[in-house]
């Protein structure tokens, strides 16, 4: 495969992103429709991404576990509000329960007082005991009604005091919602382009790395806990996990012949070399 020559490092385009100059590398006079490309400019572009990458990073933890506060608040808001709504069903249901009841005994009363008027013009003991068991049946129902209604008031009462508990609680959520958002907005808005100008960046470079790399790339930057998937050796150590590296494997990383992977955390090692013409 044919090396990237000194002109075709010098066709580079600096662009200074956040607080780290990153080079933007104008690889389509370097590729010119080539099927292959060099391991140079395969670990150019990859490095290159990585710096990208990391200045989003960058951006995303100031903002910290804001967002995920906010959506959490979000969704206890949701809950609360389903569950005042499923409180006043309940409620309603319950004041219609005691309402029925209520009826139900004026209704007893009216019928105990025709029965009672009945009993006057009775002909035969018969007709009399008949009426008074239907009194008798007409009074149970009124005892087991009011048993009812004081269940119901009971329970009405206790799902008052859940609502009140609860609409209260839904007012301190909103009231803390609102101040976590104003403050993720605050910041969003501050880094708002900046992180979208090295989203576009990001997938400019992505573009430029063929399927496979890029697959592994990520892979790598997903399981990575600092989210870097390609690293400088610095000091003789790979500069993710710090694991020195052995000197043949070292002058393998400066030939630029083939790509490196660090053999105790797998990621992706360059040179110096990579790194100035990146922040060149």
């Amino acid at each position: 495969m044919a090396k990237t020559t000194k002109g075709e490092k010098n066709e580079t385009n600096a662009t200074a992103i956040g607080e780290n100059a990153v080079v933007e590398i104008n690889y389509k006079d370097i590729i010119a429709k080539e099927a292959d490309v060099s391991v140079e400019t395969k670990l150019t572009a990859l490095y290159t991404l990585q710096q990208i990458d990391s200045q989003v990073d960058k951006i995303r933890i100031i903002r910290g576990e804001l967002p995920l506060e906010v959506q959490d608040l979000e969704d206890e808001v949701a809950g609360l509000e389903t569950r005042i709504d499923n409180f006043v069903s309940e409620i309603n249901v319950l004041e219609t329960s005691i309402s029925e009841k209520q009826s139900a005994i004026t209704d007893c009363q009216m019928l105990i007082k025709r029965y009672e008027e009945q009993q006057n013009n009775v002909r035969n003991n018969r007709e009399y005991d008949s009426l008074t068991k239907e009194i008798e049946f007409q009074n149970l129902d009124i005892t087991l009604s009011e048993k009812r209604i004081k269940e119901f008031t009971f329970s009405l009462d206790a799902k008052r005091e859940e609502v009140e508990t609860a609409q209260q609680k839904l007012l301190d959520r909103k009231t803390e919602l609102d101040i976590k958002k104003a403050e993720l907005d605050d910041i969003i808005a501050e880094t708002e382009k900046e992180e979208s100008d090295l989203i576009q960046k990001s997938h400019d470079n992505q573009k430029l790395i063929e399927e496979r790399l890029l697959t592994a790339y990520q892979r790598i930057r997903e399981n990575a806990r600092n989210g870097l998937a390609v690293v400088m050796v610095e000091r003789d150590a790979c500069g993710g996990c710090f694991n020195k590296i052995p000197p043949q494997r070292q002058l393998d990383i400066r030939m630029h012949k083939k790509i490196i992977v660090c053999e105790y955390c797998g990621r992706i090692l360059v040179d110096s070399a990579i790194d100035e013409v990146v922040k060149r």
